[in-house]
């Protein structure tokens, strides 16, 4: 079966032969539909994020897919059942107590593996195979966005630690900030411009004003998505986001997805007094300046708070169906730009200026 793999030593994601996986006992076989393309997978291309399989000279990228089941194997699954794959998994060496507690989620560095991401094969293959229990059931109809389940349930995650950390008091924002308006960014704006009607704890709230902050200048097609959402885009070339209280107004909620790692403390600063935070960006080493004794003192007097959050598990990845099937159609097609196929796989993994998400597709339903 052909796969996409980056290998000890390439530049770039390869493709690659591999014998199509035998499921093992108390696991399906996946035929694989579509994986999204995201920074992620850059990072680990580049070798600032992630690792390879221990003895392995290569690793299948991909941890955004959707699939469908080709081979039960004695599962409670049926053949034709269209399903999300989660990303975190048991390390090497067996379970743990995050695991047995149902929150691999919060587990850490070490204590787990990531599918396409360090120490396991991810899902940018014609078949994969996996438990059922890391397999989340996507209606059929949604196969063609179901890729974008795993970001959102991202988002998910990150909006339950936010109001969890402001849950000693009532708490009602109205203003949100995302920072970042790549495809995460773009999917998360949505999510806090529009709402979901949803009695989880963790549904994203309705927010009556919305922000999202970027470098790239009009014309361009993530910021005709920003103004047809409804937000106000904020460029940071001209509004930097340490003037965006002046130049806007103090936020309840800031969103980081950009990685930059000087926006984890100026966000302090743009959060409106008990408001919080939610970084979700991986820098590399950055060495900076900054006023340690003013950030302290604006978390305490002023009560806020920041939250760091990383990857998500199945009640989040549950949560996203629902959410993905409440965001506007028009939205999740007009963020797919490039739908590339393992025989040109290029153009999913290049920059450019129009280029919102890829997604490479094996297969159809």
């Amino acid at each position: 079966m052909k796969a996409i793999a980056v290998q000890r030593g390439s530049e770039g994601p390869t493709v690659i032969e591999k014998p199509r996986p035998t499921p093992g006992e108390g696991e399906a076989l996946l035929r694989t539909l579509r994986v999204g393309v995201d920074g992620t997978d850059h990072e680990v291309i580049g070798g600032s994020h992630g690792g390879f399989p221990e003895g392995e000279d290569h690793m299948v990228l991909g941890h955004e897919a959707v699939a469908v089941v080709e081979d039960a194997n004695g599962t409670d699954l049926d053949e034709g059942d269209v399903v999300v794959p989660t990303v975190r998994r048991p390390p090497a060496d067996g379970t743990n107590d995050y695991f047995e507690r149902g929150e691999p989620d919060m587990a850490p560095e070490g204590e787990y593996v990531e599918r396409g991401i360090v120490g396991e094969h991810g899902y940018m293959a014609e078949f994969f195979a996996s438990p059922p229990e890391y397999l989340v059931p996507v209606p059929a109809e949604r196969w063609e966005v179901g890729f974008f389940v795993e970001p959102v349930s991202i988002t998910e995650k990150a909006m339950e630690h936010a109001y969890a950390a402001r849950s000693a008091f009532q708490w009602t924002p109205e203003s949100a900030l995302v920072l970042g308006n790549r495809s995460l960014g773009l999917l998360t704006l949505a999510m806090l411009e529009y709402g979901v009607d949803s009695d989880r704890s963790f549904a994203t709230h309705d927010f009556e004003r919305t922000y999202c902050l970027g470098r790239r200048e009009r014309p361009d097609p993530t910021v005709d998505i920003i103004d047809e959402i409804g937000a106000t885009y904020v460029n940071s070339n001209q509004t930097p986001l340490e003037s965006v209280p002046e130049t806007y107004e103090p936020m309840d909620f800031v969103y980081e997805a950009t990685g930059y790692a000087p926006h984890a403390f100026e966000t302090v600063e743009a959060l409106a007094p008990n408001g919080v935070g939610a970084l979700l960006g991986i820098p590399g080493s950055w060495e900076f300046e900054v006023d340690g004794g003013r950030i302290h003192n604006e978390l305490v007097l002023h009560n806020k708070a920041l939250v760091g959050t990383v990857n998500s598990h199945v009640k989040h990845f549950e949560g996203a169906v629902d959410t993905l099937g409440e965001l506007p159609e028009w939205l999740l097609s007009d963020l797919v730009t490039t739908v590339a196929t393992p025989d040109d796989v290029a153009p999913a993994f290049e920059y450019g200026d129009d280029q919102i998400k890829a997604v490479v597709e094996f297969d159809r339903l």
